[in-house]
C-alpha cells in the first residue's frame, strides 16, 4: 500500500482528513493549507505543486473542487492554484475530490490522469446529508425567535437532503410540508404523513403560511412572483448548489431573511464528514 498522500486545498473536512490518514500512519504531503493553524508541524507543507507530483501518486482535494472552475478551492490558503496547471504535473496519478465539472475530468484524461469524483459515490452522498441536515436545523435554531416543535416547515424538493431534513424535523415537532415534481415522490410524502404539495401549486400555498423554508433544489424555484407572497417574517435557508434555487436580489428587496447554507458537512461536522471521506478511500484506493 502506497502511504504517500498529496493534498491540496480543501476545506475544514481536509484539515481533518488529514489527522485521520496522519494516525493511521500516512505520509501527507499538504500544500494549499499554509493558513490553517490546526494542521500538525509533522506534515509536509510542499512550497510547489510539482512536490506534490514528485512524492505522491493520490493528490486529494476538496468538495467541490473549484468554485469558479478554474481555482482549485483552497479557504486556508492566499494561493490561487490553476487547475489546468495541476493537471499538466500529475500526469499518471490519481486526482480525488469532489463535484469536478465535466470539462476539467475531459482535460485530466488527456493527461492519463484518473479521476475520482467523490460526489459521484452515491454512500457519500447519502452519508453527507446527516451533517447537512444537521446543519440547517441548527441555523433554522439560530437565525429564528421561534422553536422548531409547532412551526411550518416547508421542504421544497424530496431527495436525499428532502427526505432526511422533513424527517428530522417533524421529530422536532415541525408541521411539515413538503413540494414536490414526482407524482411518486408526493405519494411517497403522503405516505411518510408530511403535507404534500405539487410543484404547480406551490405559488397559492405560500400565502403568509410558512414560518421556516428550506430549498434543495438548485434550479430556480422561488422567483419574484412567489417571493412576493412569503411574509417578511420567514426565513429562507437555502441547502442546493449554485446557482440555487432564489431570486436573492428579489428576497432582499422583499426583506426576506436568507442564508445560504452551502458545505455544511465541512462546517456543521467536519470531523464526521472527513471520517466518511476516509470510508469511501478505503474502498477506492486504500
Amino acid at each position: 500500500m502506497n502511504k504517500q498522500i498529496g493534498i491540496i486545498g480543501g476545506d475544514l473536512r481536509i484539515i481533518k482528513l488529514i489527522e485521520i490518514l496522519e494516525n493511521e500512519g500516512f505520509e501527507v504531503y499538504t500544500y494549499g493549507l499554509e493558513n490553517n493553524k490546526f494542521l500538525n508541524s509533522n506534515i509536509v507543507k510542499c512550497n510547489t505543486i510539482t512536490e506534490l507530483n514528485i512524492n505522491c501518486n493520490y493528490i486529494i482535494s476538496g468538495m467541490p473542487f473549484s468554485k469558479d472552475g478554474i481555482h482549485i478551492y483552497a479557504p486556508f490558503s492566499n494561493k490561487k492554484v490553476v487547475i489546468n496547471d495541476l493537471l499538466q504535473i500529475i500526469e499518471n496519478k490519481t486526482l480525488i475530490a469532489g463535484a469536478i465539472k465535466l470539462e476539467i475530468k475531459q482535460n485530466a484524461k488527456k493527461n492519463n490522469i484518473t479521476i475520482i469524483d467523490l460526489m459521484d459515490i452515491e454512500e457519500l452522498a447519502v452519508l453527507n446529508t446527516i451533517p447537512t441536515v444537521e446543519g440547517a436545523i441548527q441555523i433554522a435554531m439560530q437565525e429564528t425567535e421561534i422553536t422548531i416543535h409547532n412551526s411550518n416547515c416547508l421542504v421544497l424538493g424530496f431527495g436525499r437532503i428532502g427526505k432526511l431534513l422533513t424527517n428530522a424535523l417533524r421529530n422536532l415537532g415541525a408541521h411539515v410540508y413538503c413540494m414536490a415534481r414526482k407524482e411518486s415522490d408526493l405519494a411517497w410524502i403522503k405516505t411518510y404523513g408530511y403535507n404534500a404539495i405539487h410543484i404547480n401549486e406551490l405559488e397559492k400555498s405560500l400565502n403568509n403560511k410558512y414560518d421556516i423554508i428550506f430549498n434543495t433544489i438548485p434550479a430556480l424555484i422561488l422567483d419574484e412572483a412567489k417571493l412576493e407572497l412569503i411574509k417578511n417574517k420567514s426565513i429562507i435557508i437555502e441547502l442546493a448548489s449554485n446557482p440555487g434555487g432564489i431570486d436573492f436580489e428579489k428576497a432582499k428587496q422583499y426583506n426576506i431573511k436568507v442564508v445560504k447554507a452551502l458545505g455544511l458537512p465541512g462546517k456543521a461536522a467536519p470531523y464526521t464528514s472527513a471520517k466518511y471521506i476516509k470510508q469511501i478511500l478505503d474502498k477506492v484506493i486504500f
